[in-house]
């Protein structure tokens, strides 16, 4: 689904739901048959569970016994851990990175709902400064869309991003056997980028399942896509300002971004971790994408 401007921070879950809506009917419409997208609130019956919640309407129509599914019965234990930093909020006008990651969580968490799964949501900059238990009741679900819609309208957080420190924390809290997703620009002080590459493979720590998806504005961060006339340059997290013109520094800018990605894709497949590049600008189809083809996996 492509966003359109304006952005309502107060109505995350219904945007949200229409991400998801679009999807699914995008993929029944798609030739592309791997993904589970019926959500259906049973499961096989397995010998030894209880008769009575055995569903008997579906048993005349289908002639196989199915087990009703309850709300406190979870299939997958999900973290999503969101960037919250200052840089996170580029650009200024319009659709930024933050509200992007918020969105994309929020459809994340609408089909988490759906397939009965438990989740649980982490906030964090320099570190992780909000954290949520792991819980898949309705009323958990709402209260972290109330969350991410405060963060939304909430003043830019200072502090420079500490991502070492924050996925260290992230992989020791988590139970055995979880999804984690992270959402962040991974900007961040390049003198610690082997630590920042010892925290991302923690997270695969007991057997998790981690997916990160490097959220950036295309266009400007990615291409540097500027016109050549003078720019007053903030450093949105230290507030360092710098003025040039884009020609004198694009080659230099775009050479050191293409080594950073490629040495921190080249680190996250050798850790086997998903690594998702999300253009603020483009579809979330590919995040919800990359959620169910991991899903149908663990499962």
């Amino acid at each position: 689904m492509q966003l359109n401007q304006p952005f309502d921070t107060g109505n995350l879950e219904l945007l949200a739901r229409q991400v998801v809506e679009g999807f699914i009917i995008g993929l029944h419409k798609s030739p592309f048959h791997g993904f589970s997208v019926e959500f259906a609130e049973h499961r096989l019956y397995n010998p030894g569970d209880n008769l009575r919640y055995i569903d008997w309407k579906v048993y005349g129509k289908s002639d196989k016994m199915f087990v009703k599914k309850f709300e406190e019965e979870t299939n997958l234990k999900c973290c999503i851990a969101l960037d919250t930093s200052a840089s996170m909020r580029f650009p200024a006008e319009g659709m930024n990175k933050l509200y992007f990651s918020c969105l994309a969580a929020a459809a994340l968490m609408q089909l988490l709902r759906k397939q009965l799964d438990a989740t649980g949501l982490k906030l964090f900059a320099d570190q992780v400064y909000w954290s949520s238990p792991i819980k898949s009741s309705e009323r958990h679900y709402k209260m972290l869309i109330t969350e991410m819609e405060k963060l939304l309208i909430a003043p830019s957080i200072e502090g420079q991003t500490n991502l070492p420190e924050v996925l260290h924390h992230i992989a020791e809290t988590m139970p055995k056997r979880s999804l984690i997703m992270v959402f962040s620009d991974f900007m961040d002080d390049l003198s610690r980028e082997e630590a920042f590459y010892d925290s991302l493979q923690h997270l695969k720590h007991q057997q998790n399942e981690v997916i990160v998806f490097h959220v950036g504005e295309g266009r400007k961060e990615w291409d540097f896509a500027f016109e050549n006339r003078p720019y007053e340059f903030v450093d949105m997290e230290t507030g360092q300002k710098i003025k040039l013109k884009p020609e004198q520094v694009r080659d230099e800018y775009l050479s050191q971004l293409k080594a950073y990605h490629e040495r921190l894709y080249e680190r996250c497949a050798q850790y086997n971790i998903d690594l998702v590049a999300c253009d603020i600008n483009t579809s979330m189809d590919v995040i919800l994408q990359q959620y169910l083809r991991k899903r149908n996996k663990l499962m």
